[in-house]
């Protein structure tokens, strides 16, 4: 009890003095977010007093005024550490190997000594510390925040739309034939409860392999420590009307399969997604949401959408708006916002412009809602981890850009154009010439003693850490 005490003491100082700084590094699945923090935590540690020019855009780096950079104990005990460590190592291997997706919940806590220029502090104190917190997390489990403010039928009738899809619908024939055959007045048999939830998941998962972003419950394909948990069986009941909904809660008992039904998804609700946001979400400061705007135009326009959908789906569960005293003791809101596009190595340097257009038109709602409420906000395209080399290429007299490196789909070196990155959300002209096809590459081994090679993270840097470190 005296340490839980402790620790919440030293969180209300540090906060009531601007020491601490809560980061929200969020996004949909596989968009990068273990190799965003890896690299995140490297280039900061990489910071030296003599030469910074992996981070150029970073001034407190160009003018030398971070000291030292450190990892330290986290103050959340029952959290598992961030393996930054073992990241390292697989890029450090020959040929080298991403870092392992998340899996679970994690987290890292940096010490950053700074030379204090501005503010009233630089006369009382000349050195400052800023403990930065970062968590990592499975995008999968962001996109159940929105089941916060939908009870079950709220949420039904929300999958039933999407089952308008036809990728869905045709993924989804194993689970509904045996849905329709269920009478929801009947008591519940658990057996049946679990199968039908099974497939239920084996659909879900049969939308992320196509590329299909927005899956609820996404723990349903990540359970984590809930695999089999009675928690995560129940699916939504896609082929009713509102009229038999309301019948059914007139008529349907505790103990029925649509009461069952109803009692999970409502414990799934409150204690499971509620509790991770309590834990997780409703404390951050910054954020940045990452996007991976290349790999879905690989797939269909569904895909495409998908993902435009999911990510809108992230704004309304996190708290935006100016940073004061009251509010950084009490009630933490989100003061500056970046939306970043990933993997903007596997394109040319040319197409870069086009990438961070379409980014900005991708969550162009979001952003205007976040700049309504009056905090900051970029757009911006990244490499966490740069896997390519930007070339020249010379072909029957004339002169093309194109990018080289290990193709991961046969671990081929190759040296390829591949394609322009649309600047608007693509129409249906688009998808019916779309040509290209964005490549996945390997990673690039990494030396002892040298920074992740990166594109722009020194920009990141510069937005989320600048104005805690003057």
């Amino acid at each position: 009890m005296f340490n839980y005490i402790q620790k919440e003491l030293d969180d209300i100082i540090n906060r009531g003095f601007d020491r601490t700084l809560r980061i929200a590094v969020t996004g949909l699945s596989r968009s990068g977010k273990t190799a965003f923090i890896t690299s995140f935590i490297n280039q900061l540690l990489s910071v030296n007093q003599t030469d910074n020019s992996h981070l150029a855009l970073f001034e407190a780096a160009r003018n030398h005024s971070i000291s030292g950079v450190k990892r330290i104990a986290q103050l959340n005990l029952n959290i598992p550490r961030f393996d930054y460590e073992a990241n390292i190592k697989d890029l450090m291997q020959t040929p080298a190997v991403w870092p392992q997706s998340t899996r679970g919940v994690s987290e890292t806590r940096l010490a950053i000594r700074y030379q204090r220029r501005n503010g009233l502090m630089r006369h009382l104190k000349e050195k400052g510390t800023l403990y930065l917190d970062i968590f990592d997390y499975p995008g999968e489990w962001l996109l159940d925040l929105p089941l916060l403010e939908l009870d079950y039928m709220q949420w039904s009738l929300q999958q039933q739309v999407l089952m308008n899809h036809e990728q869905r619908a045709e993924s989804a024939k194993i689970w509904t034939e045996k849905l329709q055959k269920c009478d929801l007045n009947a008591v519940a048999d658990e057996d049946i409860l679990a199968q039908i939830a099974k497939d239920y998941t084996a659909f879900l998962a049969d939308c992320k392999a196509r590329g299909l972003h927005f899956i609820q419950p996404g723990r349903f394909v990540l359970p984590g420590e809930l695999e089999g948990a009675p928690a995560l069986q129940f699916f939504p009941l896609i082929h009713l009307t509102p009229t038999q909904w309301q019948q059914l809660k007139t008529t349907a008992k505790a103990d029925s399969y649509f009461g069952v039904l109803n009692k999970r998804y409502d414990y799934y609700r409150r204690h499971i997604v509620n509790g991770f946001y309590r834990d997780y979400f409703s404390t951050f400061d910054r954020q940045v949401i990452l996007a991976d705007c290349l790999t879905p135009l690989n797939h269909s326009r569904q895909a495409f959408h998908d993902m435009q959908e999911g990510l809108h789906q992230l704004f309304g569960n996190f708290h935006y708006g100016k940073r004061t005293l009251l509010n950084r003791l009490f009630s933490p809101k989100i003061d500056k916002l970046m939306f970043i596009a990933t993997k903007a190595d596997h394109i040319t340097n040319d197409q870069l412009p086009n990438l961070i257009s379409l980014m900005r038109q991708l969550v162009q709602e979001g952003g205007r809602y976040a700049e309504y409420e009056g905090i900051r906000t970029e757009y911006t395209a990244i490499a966490a981890i740069r896997a390519t080399q930007q070339v020249t290429v010379n072909q029957n007299g004339k002169t093309f850009k194109a990018i080289q490196g290990v193709r991961s789909k046969d671990k081929q070196k190759v040296t390829l154009y591949p394609g322009s990155v649309p600047s608007k959300l693509p129409n249906n002209d688009f998808w019916q010439r779309q040509t290209f096809d964005f490549d996945q590459f390997e990673p690039q081994t990494l030396e002892v003693g040298e920074p992740i090679p990166h594109l722009r993270m020194d920009a990141v840097l510069q937005f989320l850490l600048a104005d805690k470190l003057d």
